[in-house]
């Protein structure tokens, strides 16, 4: 997936100048040790130039840690710390940083060998918020060389997504369809982000795949499609038009990322794509989400947005699913009532035409989109793959922005249920705990549209810290029972 950020941590270890320095010393080796004990030791890089004790020193080991080519920093608390230099640190780093201290490591050296780094990490927190540096702290940042370890792979997937939103670019297609007010959001937040967005006209689009008419490179492109259906490739004649889009995408991509090293795209694919164009894109469109690069259906600017933000968290394909339909009521008595804890609320089905990467689905067809065939000729409507979400556990998602540009997400964990849908397009049953009331009291109330994004396996942790980090207070979840969430009646 090489449009996903790699991550490189530079740590750097930091002493108060009335500790000794060879606390900080000796526990940044323990730390690195441990590290590379248990992880990828490409994943960090020990800057070995100084312990920070003062801005010279600040300085220094940011030179240092720039020149390997770090683009992410631990500042590490050996002992109390230099609360100034430590948070310069951050403040001069160009890039998420994370704050982390040790703990003391026996009782028999509670006196030279205490490094009050337990008492340092209050400090620097504090200064980081005079001076409005942003950082990521853990749940509890104070640990072991191996609990430290642990919570420095933590950062790994908040540090990837926040790298990625700074060289991000969102290449759009189209204004949205007509009655998809629900996708429509300012674009203004993209822009206190970080995020650049390219705005294009169909036209545009349509321009540049009239000149991959005939491009050498679609034969090829077309062999991969039949190696990736197989069995399910039931529409092998719009096969060559689906591999010119892909090739025109490709290139715009190449073309007009600019300065920018990662992309992601939305597009405008009804109703006249299908006319026009002579297909749908669902397919393709699900190739490169496989890659790295998401595309979101019906130009939903902050759908595609938070499926890149669940790409770099999980270094995996994500899907961009509407919160569809209820589970029907003889669905959910004859194959999930009595098997899984789950009640008839905490279910319903996520669907969309069929945009899901081949590898998330249990079995994949090439088809025609059902809902659009009833109003158009089904041979342009062919394009879509169709098939059953694989089982297993998953985290639904959302960063959007509202109409006064004030960021605001949800993050529910559940799972997809190994239960046929007996429907039609990317589609699954999915459980989350209390979702009828997440459904009412967070996505009802607080406006957020069908489009959820879907990241596969549980990132509910490091999305909500991406989040925080990003600046967002409001961050909706699914609240246990008893947990009122400020709109719900009590008496209900």
């Amino acid at each position: 997936m090489n449009n996903i950020p790699k991550v490189k941590i530079g740590i750097v270890a930091v002493s108060r100048d009335c500790f000794p320095e060879s606390l900080s010393v000796n526990r940044r080796k323990a730390l690195m040790d441990a590290y590379r004990a248990k992880y990828d030791e490409t994943d960090v890089y020990e800057c070995p130039v100084c312990i920070v004790e003062s801005e010279i020193h600040m300085v220094q080991a940011l030179e240092d840690i720039k020149k390997v080519g770090c683009n992410a920093l631990v500042v590490y608390l050996g002992n109390f710390g230099p609360e100034i230099s430590e948070t310069l640190l951050a403040k001069h780093f160009d890039g998420p940083a994370m704050f982390v201290a040790a703990a003391e490591e026996s009782s028999t050296d509670l006196c030279q060998g205490r490094g009050d780094a337990y008492c340092g990490m209050l400090n620097a927190s504090y200064n980081l918020k005079l001076r409005n540096i942003k950082a990521y702290i853990p749940e509890y940042p104070v640990g072991t060389a191996e609990e430290c370890a642990d919570m420095i792979h933590e950062f790994l997937p908040i540090a990837r997504a926040i790298i990625g939103l700074k060289s991000l670019k969102i290449i759009s297609f189209g204004p949205r369809p007509l009655n998809f007010l629900a996708c429509n959001a300012p674009i203004k937040a993209l822009y206190d982000l970080g995020v650049e967005i390219e705005e294009n006209s169909e036209l545009d689009l349509f321009e540049a795949f009239k000149k991959h008419e005939g491009d050498p490179r679609i034969p090829d492109v077309v062999k991969d499609m039949e190696k990736e259906l197989g069995e399910g490739n039931k529409k092998p004649e719009v096969l060559p038009k689906l591999a010119q889009y892909e090739l025109t995408l490709l290139d715009w991509i190449e073309e007009h990322k600019g300065y920018r090293e990662y992309v992601t795209l939305t597009g405008k694919c009804w109703p006249a794509f299908q006319t026009q164009f002579g297909f749908v894109p669902c397919y393709v469109n699900s190739r490169l989400a496989s890659r790295g690069i998401p595309v979101s259906c019906e130009v939903d600017i902050y759908g595609t947005l938070s499926e890149y933000i669940g790409a770099c968290v999980s270094e995996d394909a994500v899907t961009l699913l509407d919160i569809n339909n209820s589970v029907p009521a003889d669905m959910y008595e004859d194959d999930i009532k009595g098997k899984f804890n789950y009640t008839h609320h905490d279910t319903f089905m996520g669907f969309h035409c069929g945009n899901t990467a081949s590898s998330k689905l249990t079995s994949c067809s090439m088809k025609y989109q059902m809902i659009m065939a009833r109003n158009l000729p089904e041979e342009v409507t062919q394009g879509t793959l169709e098939g059953d979400i694989i089982p297993g556990d998953i985290t639904f998602f959302r960063l959007q922005s509202t109409a006064d540009t004030q960021l605001r997400a949800y993050v529910a964990q559940g799972e997809v249920l190994p239960v046929a849908t007996k429907s039609f397009g990317s589609i699954g049953v999915f459980a989350i705990p209390e979702m009828g009331r997440f459904y009412r009291h967070v996505l009802i109330q607080k406006n957020f549209p069908h489009h959820g994004a879907v990241a596969f396996g549980h990132h509910g942790k490091a999305l909500v810290e991406v989040f925080r980090y990003l600046g967002v207070e409001d961050i909706g979840f699914n609240q246990p029972k008893g947990m009122l969430y400020p709109s719900e009646n009590p008496f209900a």
